[in-house]
C-alpha cells in the first residue's frame, strides 16, 4: 500500500497559505513561524533596520539543550519508524521526509 503525506503550511498571522517558514531569534529565545511571502518580507523589512546594525553571534549555551531534546526526538522517530517497517540509519541527521510522516501519525 503506498501513502502520500502532504505537509501544508498556514500562515501564523492571517490563517491563509503560507509558502516557508521563518526562523527568528530574540532575547535568546530562538522561534518559528510559518509565513506567506508578503508576510514574510513584512518581518524581515521590519527587522532589517536593526539587522543592519547587528553582529552576528553564535546560538550560546542554549544549543545544548535543544540537542539534547532532537536526539531524543531522533530515537522517537527511529523506532516509530522501525515500528513501521521503515529502514533508518542509527545515526546521522533524520530525514525530513520521515520527520514529517512521524508527525502526520502522531
Amino acid at each position: 500500500m503506498a501513502q502520500q503525506i502532504q505537509v501544508v503550511l498556514i500562515d501564523d498571522l492571517d490563517g491563509g497559505p503560507a509558502e516557508e517558514t521563518v526562523a527568528f531569534s530574540v532575547d535568546g529565545n530562538f522561534y518559528e513561524i510559518d509565513l506567506s511571502t508578503p508576510n514574510a518580507s513584512r518581518l524581515r523589512n521590519a527587522m532589517a533596520p536593526f539587522v543592519a546594525h547587528a553582529r552576528k553571534a553564535t546560538r550560546g549555551p542554549g544549543r545544548r539543550s535543544r540537542a539534547g531534546s532532537r536526539s531524543n526526538k531522533s530515537a522517537e522517530i527511529r523506532a516509530w519508524a522501525r515500528s513501521q517497517g521503515i529502514s533508518v540509519n542509527e545515526r546521522g541527521r533524520v530525514p525530513a521526509d520521515l520527520t514529517a510522516k512521524f508527525e502526520a501519525s502522531q
